[in-house]
């Protein structure tokens, strides 16, 4: 765990309902704006069809999937970032998560308040984008207060601190989010201890209504729209979608072929979440438990230790590793081993998707 999506978008346009889908919880989901004022948080695992395998030629009597954490935060309004509706107070909310899902209503109904007259979902995007901006902004500035203070005793550092910001404050009020400017990497380390908004990795879920699942006029819109952005749109069903949350595997299936649908749409919100946040998922296995676990893309082998224990990443001698197609061709630890298709790898080995990894400690003392 540790990873967290929080859920946004204007009042009204299914939030509450996408999560209730999401996690099979049943969160208010009133018609009315500012419903969810505390953030509710959910923890959905990640359906991964090579954990059940590698717990079955393993022999394991528990299998544990990863999981990623959804936080539904309320709606933002125009304003927000100057205290309109429950404005700072949601973006504070906002500041703590990973990764943004924005959802954005695609569907017409008149029993469904909207913010405004018309429901325009690029209008819409562009409201949230701007509340962003203007609270990134915000945060900025009160570190440039501080920061041209200490730049003026003559602190070269600082003098580049100062520079910085002030790049970025003006491509913010050119209406560019700081992800899209093409940041080098040292600067973006430089940024990370002010946890601003539009740096955080985002993708869009277009709430659709059963009518126009496969049609809808409003998908295509915001599709064109983001692509600017290169950030990934999901369609979902939230209405649907939360009804088959609540039904057992089987009756799921059924479900989701009756309405023409490939996949559970939670499953591909999951996926695209661990797609934006560039995760990838490794494996442990023995008698007790295989497990699959998270970590960012380019993570150290003894660095994943430490995910599993602190104990595992401080007592890292190395690390044996079994690729998943060859436990599916061997069909057994034993025979991988005979064949020599296990890799013993040290301590800077980068992990790599679907490794199945045992790992060697020093003994205890």
């Amino acid at each position: 765990m540790g990873f967290k999506c929080g859920i946004i978008g204007l009042p009204n346009v299914g939030k509450s309902t996408i999560f209730n889908a999401l996690t099979a919880q049943q969160v208010d989901a009133s018609n009315y704006p500012f419903c969810t004022i505390e953030p509710n948080v959910g923890i959905i695992p990640l359906q991964d069809d090579r954990l059940e395998k590698i717990g079955e030629l393993t022999g394991s009597r528990k299998i544990t999937p990863t999981t990623l954490e959804f936080v539904d935060i309320a709606g933002l309004v125009k304003g927000a970032s100057k205290g309109e509706g429950l404005g700072n107070q949601f973006l504070n909310h906002i500041q703590a998560v990973d990764a943004l899902a924005h959802v954005v209503r695609c569907f017409d109904d008149p029993n469904v308040a909207h913010t405004s007259a018309e429901l325009d979902p690029v209008s819409d995007i562009d409201v949230i984008h701007t509340e962003l901006i203007l609270k990134d902004i915000e945060i900025i500035d009160r570190r440039l207060e501080k920061d041209r203070k200490l730049a003026r005793t003559g602190d070269k550092d600082y003098k580049k601190h100062v520079d910085l910001l002030e790049h970025i404050v003006q491509r913010l009020n050119e209406n560019v989010q700081i992800k899209h400017m093409g940041l080098a990497e040292s600067d973006l380390v430089l940024l990370s201890e002010l946890n601003l908004i539009t740096i955080k990795p985002s993708f869009y879920i277009a709430n659709i209504d059963e009518g126009h699942l496969h049609d809808n006029r409003y998908i295509a819109a915001i599709s064109d729209y983001v692509h600017q952005f290169d950030e990934p749109v999901v369609a979902f069903c939230g209405k649907a979608q939360a009804e088959i949350s609540q039904l057992d595997p089987e009756s799921r299936i059924l479900f989701l072929q009756e309405l023409g649908l490939d996949e559970v749409g939670f499953t591909k919100v999951v996926k695209v979440g661990y797609k934006v946040l560039n995760l990838i998922t490794f494996f442990t296995a023995n008698e007790n438990e295989a497990r699959a676990w998270t970590i960012p893309y380019g993570t150290l082998v003894h660095r994943a230790a430490g995910k599993i224990h602190s104990d595992f990443e401080k007592g890292f001698i190395r690390a044996e590793v079994i690729k998943f197609e060859d436990l599916v061709r061997y069909g057994s630890e034993h025979a991988l081993r005979e064949s020599g298709k296990i890799a013993v790898h040290g301590r800077d080995y980068v992990v790599q998707e679907g490794d199945l990894i045992f790992f060697i400690q020093a003994p205890a003392r």
